[in-house]
């Protein structure tokens, strides 16, 4: 499974989600795909993304299995789940 996390660099959540996204890397070993929405508009409009940040897992076919968006991230667990 694939899993995106959707945001803008220089936002004043950004500081929140790196941390998030380093605190993952450093427990699991495992890195998530970070994307910057100006840069693939066309990603966020096939999966309606509006609300920054946004955390996708997509299955093989391009799915939508899980998702989280806003400020509230979910917890390492919940994620780590979809990446086993």
């Amino acid at each position: 499974m694939r899993v995106v996390c959707i945001y803008r660099d220089n936002e004043d959540y950004s500081r929140t989600v790196d941390e998030w996204l380093e605190n993952i890397r450093r427990q699991t070993g495992r890195e998530i795909e970070t994307m910057n929405p100006d840069e693939n508009p066309g990603f966020c409009e096939s999966y309606d993304v509006v609300d920054y940040p946004t955390i996708l897992v997509l299955g093989d076919r391009g799915d939508v299995r899980a998702s989280w968006r806003g400020r509230d991230l979910p917890l390492i667990n919940e994620v780590l789940y979809y990446m086993i």
